[in-house]
């Protein structure tokens, strides 16, 4: 696990000069990689890389990575688990290595499949390949986008890398505002690709390739960017089973995905929530694996999002090493370095006590296994029963339900009570034929009806379209509205932000993590399970449960979910308030025009009052102002400015 930064000219630099500029982009991701740093430059192309140390920890592990002709270069973020299949695949074909790492795998299977060597990767990366003698540059991200990978095309080029800062260190870059990026954050609280919150910088999306060449001119040519991989398609409605050779080859395929996984030069562990998936991640790897497993849990002393009991009697059971750490949270202090972090603005709650549990795990081991991937391959969400339940109401009239929306924002409701209900009366309105919008009451922060009536000027020109419509195709593609929500979440929700989530977090301390259940060959095979087998009787994540009955306590499996969150709520009341109300009503804040200031202290009011939750919505916003102050202001101290 690394990070890497790199460009391709218009015009040729002199060599030295390309070396230092790669190695400043570079040094904004040592976080990333603190174990070894590297520079390459033929004065057209210039690679740099920061390496954390997992496979072959000697030097001949150094990036960049030139083949012995020097005409292939490679800088590489990520693992591959496969590598030594390959290898020996390659070593028949008389191809001679000088390393024992996974990253002299991809460079020679370049030189003898081309861009096909991404087909026979099993793992997760970000690639960046220069062919000089074809005077090519490849990047190419892992298919399910477990590392990432961001670009921006300049007057001077093509600039890339791991994360947005490292092309923000670009001399004379200018830190702009993307409008349209932001509309979309404050629906789903995380931004999709291809978009960033930077005008003119892209994320080069999952389980795709870009590749720009230099014409016989010296000009580049516009970047091509294509999928190699894709999915076969949504789970099928109904489907029939054998059920108990399903368990069993259900078992049989996790436990190969966590044996690939366990591979490492280095301490390895595992992330231990409590919940269904990181409990069964850590029981195959105690049946699987060899030695004692090191487990690491974060809990909160606000009980409604503690888990840590639970964690407790997975680790008993398997006489794990565990470490757990119940967190008591400087909102304050912690959010500044989210924010430097992430990048951009990005407001999953469930990133704080990530990025706790990261900085825990670091501790003890330079690679932690995770239970990420299981809602999307055995639908665990209970969204999705609830899209169940939405499906129902189908064959009422349009003008009842509408009546029924009416009595209920009629209602005298106030707390968690009137927050549900004003849910159900959007999902009363939605129209059945537009799909997206009738998910969006699970899975919004502001609706459109919110956005309409709090926006300010500088986001009206966003109202012409709606961010939800990035779902429709892929809930359209469903048979039900259960398996579309799933496709959707799969090909947005997973890749922009629980991937997102994970990578940052760790690799802001320098720590490695896989994900056996987001396997892709483990991940093809679960979605041919029809929607009636993962959802028996209306039970999320049903067969999957079922197979671990053997492994796990039923206290474990059969208890309400409740997510990897953190009191946000609490907070926007208690230490988080002053702050929230300082920088949220400033004038500064003001001034941006996003979101009309007496919206904002309605929102205010109201939650800190008790009357209305607006979590969901002052969380988002906080964090929006507070990226812009850091990232496009340049501010320092934002607590200590925060009132300006």
């Amino acid at each position: 696990m690394c990070g890497f930064s790199g460009f391709l000219l218009r015009h040729v630099m002199e060599r030295e000069a390309a070396q230092r500029r790669v190695r400043e982009m570079t040094a904004t991701l040592r976080h990333r990689g603190p174990d070894d740093e590297g520079a390459w430059s033929d004065g057209r192309a210039a690679l740099g890389f920061a390496r954390l140390s997992i496979i072959d920890l000697s030097s001949a592990g150094h990036q960049p990575m030139e083949t012995s002709d020097g005409q292939t270069v490679l800088t590489f973020n990520g693992e591959i688990y496969n590598f030594r299949e390959i290898r020996a695949d390659l070593e028949a074909r008389g191809c001679v290595f000088r390393s024992h790492t996974d990253s002299e795998v991809i460079l020679h299977g370049y030189r003898v499949w081309g861009d096909e060597v991404l087909n026979h990767l099993r793992g997760m990366f970000a690639i960046a390949i220069w062919d000089r003698s074809k005077r090519r540059l490849l990047l190419a991200r892992d298919r399910v986008g477990k590392k990432p990978l961001n670009y921006a095309i300049t007057d001077d080029g093509l600039i890339f890398g791991s994360e947005i800062k490292a092309i923000l260190a670009w001399p004379g870059f200018a830190t702009e505002p993307d409008y349209l990026a932001l509309h979309k954050f404050l629906t789903y609280q995380y931004i999709p690709a291809p978009d960033t919150a930077f005008r003119g910088i892209r994320k080069l999306p999952a389980g795709s390739k870009l590749v720009v060449e230099v014409g016989s001119d010296g000009q580049l040519s516009p970047p091509s960017i294509e999928r190699y991989w894709q999915l076969p398609g949504p789970r099928p409605r109904y489907g029939s089973v054998n059920t108990q050779e399903l368990i069993e080859e259900l078992t049989n395929r996790l436990a190969e995905a966590v044996r690939l996984r366990l591979t490492s030069d280095v301490p390895l562990g595992a992330f231990l929530s409590g919940g269904v998936d990181s409990s069964a991640i850590v029981a195959m790897m105690a049946h699987h694996g060899t030695g004692r497993v090191k487990t690491f849990s974060i809990g909160f002393e606000n009980e409604d999002y503690d888990e840590t009991r639970f964690a407790r009697m997975v680790a008993e059971r398997y006489g794990t090493d565990h470490h757990e750490f119940v967190v008591r949270p400087d909102a304050v202090a912690i959010l500044p370095k989210l924010i430097h972090h992430y990048n951009e603005p990005f407001a999953d709650p469930s990133a704080v006590p990530t990025f706790y549990l990261a900085e825990l795990a670091r501790q003890h081991v330079t690679v932690a296994l995770n239970g990420d991937g299981g809602d999307e391959c055995f639908m665990g969400y209970g969204r999705y029963t609830a899209m169940q339940a939405v499906s129902k109401i189908d064959h009422v009239p349009k003008w009842f339900r509408y009546l029924g929306a009416g009595a209920i924002d009629a209602l005298p409701l106030r707390g968690r009570v009137g927050n549900r209900a004003r849910k159900v009366a959007s999902l009363l309105r939605a129209d059945a034929e537009a799909r997206q919008h009738r998910y969006s009451f699970t899975i919004s922060a502001f609706a459109d009806a919110d956005k309409a009536a709090g926006y300010g000027e500088a986001m009206r020109a966003q109202l012409a379209e709606s961010a939800l419509d990035l779902l429709e195709p892929y809930l359209d593609e469903g048979e039900t509205l259960v398996s579309g929500a799933n496709w959707a979440d799969i090909h947005v929700y997973l890749p922009d932000d629980l991937m997102v989530k994970v990578d940052i977090a760790t690799m802001a301390h320098s720590l490695e993590s896989r994900s056996p259940l987001l396997d892709h060959v483990f991940l093809e095979w679960a979605l041919t399970l029809p929607e009636n087998v993962t959802m028996a009787g209306g039970t999320t994540k049903a067969i999957f449960k079922k197979a671990m009955e053997p492994y796990l306590p039923n206290d474990v499996l059969y208890r309400p979910k409740m997510g990897f969150g953190c009191p946000v709520d609490h907070w926007l009341r208690g230490e988080l308030r002053e702050m929230a109300y300082d920088l949220l009503l400033s004038s500064r804040a003001s001034s941006r025009g996003i979101v009309n200031r007496s919206a904002v202290q309605s929102m205010l009011d109201e939650h800190c009052s008790g009357r209305y939750p607006h979590h969901t919505r002052l969380w988002p916003l906080l964090i929006m102002e507070m990226w812009f102050r850091i990232w496009i202001e340049g501010e320092n101290d934002v607590v200590r400015t925060q009132a300006a």
